[in-house]
């Protein structure tokens, strides 16, 4: 097999495994407990999220409010700035048992907590 041949042959096979890693990788993401967040013009809905302890979560975030909206844990170290009627997700690695804060960076009076059971 000449060298050319070679390196066909070894990044065709790279390209299939990272294909397959890919594949992985969002096959385990839709496995997560997954958890709905409404933001809405400073109102969290629900302000208290319950999720099971020591696995890995999904919060999915709706913006339903007329003005931007952050979803923010400082203890999490998470953040996630919305537009209004957008919608994202945070991955939350698993956690302790235990309460952790989260708020509204735009409406500092929307205030909500995940527990972790």
């Amino acid at each position: 097999m000449t060298g050319i041949r070679k390196f066909a042959a070894l990044a065709l096979c790279a390209s299939f495994a990272a294909s397959l890693a890919g594949v992985a990788n969002v096959a385990h993401a839709e496995d997560l407990p997954t958890f709905k967040l409404e933001m809405n013009d400073g109102k969290l809905n629900p302000a208290r999220i319950e999720v099971p302890a020591g696995k890995r979560i999904k919060i999915t975030v709706h913006n339903t409010g007329k003005g931007a909206a952050e979803f923010e844990s400082v203890q999490l170290r998470k953040e996630k700035v919305l537009a209004p009627g957008a919608d994202s997700f945070v991955v939350i690695a698993p956690l302790d048992p235990g309460e952790y804060k989260f708020f509204d960076d735009f409406h500092q009076q929307a205030q909500g907590v995940i527990v972790a059971r």
